[in-house]
C-alpha cells in the first residue's frame, strides 16, 4: 500500500469520527428547533442554526467533509468509505473508554464485525491500495449519479406518515451524499490539472453543492421525525453502501477475479456495513444534554 493511501485513510478515519460526534450534535439541535419544512427548506433549515448544538454539529461536519476530500483525492473511494462506514464503532468505544457510558453486547459485536470486515478488505485489496483510482468514464458516471440521486428524491415519497418517516428520510440523505461524495472522487482528478476557477465553474462541483445542501436539508427533517439511533445509523448505511459501490462501477478500482476472492471481499463490505448498522451512538448523550 502506497504512503498516499495510507495518509487518506488516516483522513478517512478521522473522518469516521467527526461524522458521527457532528450527527449526535446535530440531532440535539433539530430536535428543539422549529419542523424542517420541505415545502420552504430554505428558510425553516437556516431556524436551525439558532440552536447552539446544532451550529457546532454543523462545524465538526464541515472539518470532516475537508478530511474527507482529502481521503478522497489520495486513496481509493471503496476504501475510504469502508473506514468511515465503521464511524460509529469508533463513537461507541470513546463513549465507552472517555465518557463511562455502558456499552451494549450489541454493541461490542458491531466492534468485533467492523474489525474482521476491514482486516478481510486489507487481505484483498489486489492492487487497490497502491493509488488513488481517480479515472472514470463520464457515461459511468452520469449513469450512477441519476440512478442514485433519483432514488435520493423517490425515497421521502414512499415513506408514510409515522414512524418509518424519520428512517426513510435519513436514507435519502445518505443517497445524497453518495452522490455528493462521488463527484468529489471524480473532481479530485482534475486537482492537478485544472484551474482552481475551472474546478469551481465545473458540472461536478455544482453537483457537489446542491447533492451536499439537500442531503442537509433532508437529513436535519430525518433527525426530527426518527429516533437519533436508528436515523443516524441508516442514513451512514445509505451513503456508505453506495459511494463503497462507485469503486468498482465508476471508478474501475481492481476486483479480484477468483470466485473465493470476490465472496470475500464482498462479505468484507457486508461486515462493515453490517456493524455501522448494529452499533448504536450512546443514548445517554441525550440525557446529557437535557440535563
Amino acid at each position: 500500500m502506497s504512503l498516499s493511501v495510507q495518509i487518506g485513510l488516516l483522513f478517512a478515519l478521522a473522518t469516521a469520527f467527526a461524522s458521527v460526534v457532528g450527527f449526535l450534535y446535530k440531532h440535539r439541535g433539530a430536535v428543539e428547533s422549529p419542523p424542517v419544512r420541505m415545502t420552504r427548506p430554505v428558510s425553516t433549515s437556516l431556524a436551525l442554526f439558532r440552536s447552539r448544538a446544532y451550529r457546532l454539529g454543523i462545524l465538526i461536519a464541515v472539518a470532516g467533509w475537508g478530511l474527507h476530500v482529502a481521503a478522497l483525492s489520495l486513496a481509493p473511494i471503496s476504501l475510504v468509505q469502508s473506514v468511515i462506514a465503521g464511524g460509529l464503532v469508533l463513537l461507541t468505544v470513546s463513549a465507552d473508554r472517555l465518557f463511562a457510558h455502558e456499552v451494549t453486547r450489541r454493541e461490542w459485536i458491531g466492534v468485533a464485525l467492523a474489525a474482521a470486515g476491514l482486516a478481510f478488505l486489507a487481505a484483498t485489496l489486489d492492487g487497490a491500495g497502491d493509488e488513488a483510482h481517480s479515472d472514470y468514464q463520464s457515461a459511468r458516471l452520469v449513469t450512477f449519479e441519476l440512478v442514485v440521486l433519483a432514488a435520493a428524491v423517490a425515497v421521502p415519497f414512499a415513506a408514510a406518515r409515522g414512524r418509518r418517516a424519520g428512517v426513510m428520510f435519513g436514507v435519502s440523505a445518505g443517497l445524497f451524499w453518495a452522490g455528493s461524495d462521488t463527484a468529489i472522487k471524480a473532481l479530485s482528478s482534475n486537482l492537478g490539472d485544472a484551474s482552481a476557477a475551472a474546478i469551481l465553474i465545473s458540472p461536478l462541483a455544482a453537483l457537489i453543492a446542491l447533492a451536499s445542501a439537500a442531503g442537509l436539508v433532508v437529513s436535519a427533517r430525518s433527525l426530527q421525525l426518527g429516533k437519533a439511533v436508528p436515523v443516524i445509523a441508516v442514513t451512514s448505511v445509505a451513503a456508505n453502501a453506495l459511494t463503497i459501490a462507485a469503486g468498482p462501477l465508476v471508478f474501475a478500482e481492481p476486483f479480484p477475479d477468483g470466485a473465493a476472492e470476490v465472496t470475500l471481499r464482498l462479505c468484507a463490505f457486508a461486515l462493515v456495513i453490517t456493524a455501522a448498522a448494529l452499533t448504536p451512538a450512546p443514548v445517554k448523550a441525550a440525557h446529557l444534554e437535557q440535563a
